[in-house]
């Protein structure tokens, strides 16, 4: 029998898992994923959680309910990944072997990383964070609000931008938006990285007042004088700071030969293997490929690595195109007074972006309400 480890019961991990529980039978293969956390968070509610539109202690569910009975689940911490023995090493000192490996285990908010960060900016990367921004917010009463951007890559590369938007509509219907100047920040040239996503952001900003400051990359944070700065020279104060923190692969692939320096582990954009190894796949934020860190880019990779991995057990040829990966992403801009719009792109076709409207804002929150029943579980 074969056995199948996979790392992270994020979106990627768990989706891959009850996939492959649904393809093959229990005598084909052993199905195991390791989690460091007995929760699965869905990790797109925390922007709502600043603005009082959801509750911290309700955006997790247990991740053992969520996966196929014949999934086992085991809560551990990988500490070390060594590809020649096909093993893995576990903070409490398990040795696991594996024949298949698929490594989701996603990013991972690193604030510690710039100076000044964790004393004196916000941010809405955990539950814990967002929630503390909650209170901020609802005792904010006018000032300079600045959003954002501490470093390339992060999770999900909309995020805030919504975030900007609906701190706009938030402060507008707190009646307090004439005492407020927002500021949003930018590392490039642009407000954002896809060339056809800028012009409806540079509209909404320029409709509501609010300022793109770009070429800012974040150098440090000063908590007493209240003024971020960044590499380029450029001083912003602010009464509120709220910066996407600097973004790390999982702390045992930092510097490991199978990926860079920052824990990105090295990717085929196509087949998602990884540097080549026959029986090893990455898919979701974990990869170095130059795609969204969201959960639906995992969710439209997660098919091509179970088809792969149950062709390899059965020693078939999979049909034509079902074992690649296009590139396919597609993710929601909440743009706040209740509407939203779209973005559905992949490796060879840019996102074209339309007006934000009612029906896309209806969509999401449909969606943010049904993932629990339709994504995790592989149904779609």
């Amino acid at each position: 029998m074969k056995k199948i480890l996979i790392l992270g019961g994020g979106t990627g991990g768990t989706i891959v898992a009850n996939r492959l529980a649904h393809a093959l039978q229990p005598q084909d293969a052993s199905i195991e994923v390791i989690s460091d956390s007995p929760l699965h968070y869905y990790q797109p509610a925390q922007l709502y959680i600043p603005f009082g539109e959801e509750d911290p202690r309700k955006i997790a569910r247990s991740e053992r309910k969520l996966l196929n009975p014949q999934v086992k689940l085991r809560i551990d911490t990988v500490s070390e990944w060594i590809p020649d023995k096909q093993a893995l090493h576990t903070a409490r000192g398990d040795t696991i072997s594996y024949d298949f490996l698929v490594i989701a285990t996603g990013s991972v908010p690193c604030p510690e990383e710039v100076e000044g960060f964790v004393a004196g900016a916000d941010h809405f990367y955990t539950p814990e964070a967002a929630y503390r921004l909650y209170h901020k917010l609802s005792e904010f009463e006018g000032g300079r609000l600045v959003v954002g951007v501490g470093g390339i890559p992060y999770k999900c590369p909309v995020a805030p931008l919504e975030f900007t938007l609906l701190a706009e509509a938030f402060l507008a219907h707190k009646g307090i938006r004439s005492k407020t100047e927002i500021v949003y920040t930018f590392p490039l040239n642009d407000v954002f990285n896809i060339q056809s996503v800028v012009p409806v952001v540079r509209e909404l900003f320029e409709q509501r007042s609010i300022r793109a400051e770009t070429f800012f990359n974040l150098e440090s944070v000063d908590a007493e004088k209240k003024l971020v700065k960044s590499l380029e020279g450029t001083e912003l104060p602010f009464d509120i700071l709220v910066m996407t923190p600097p973004h790390k692969g999982a702390p045992f692939l930092r510097g490991h030969p199978m990926a860079d320096n920052d824990g990105w582990v090295k990717t085929d954009r196509n087949t998602l293997r990884v540097n080549d190894l026959p029986n090893v796949w990455a898919l979701g934020d974990t990869t170095n490929l130059p795609i969204s860190k969201a959960g639906s880019t995992a969710h439209f990779e997660a098919p091509a690595i179970v088809e792969q991995i149950v062709a390899a057990i059965r020693r078939e040829e999979s049909p034509p195109g079902k074992a690649t990966y296009n590139g396919h992403v597609t993710c929601f801009i909440d743009s706040g007074y209740g509407k939203a719009t779209i973005l559905d792109f992949d490796y060879d076709h840019p996102p074209a972006v339309y007006e934000p409207n009612e029906f896309r804002h209806l969509q999401k929150m449909a969606f943010n309400k049904l993932y629990w029943y339709l994504v995790p579980t592989a149904v779609i």
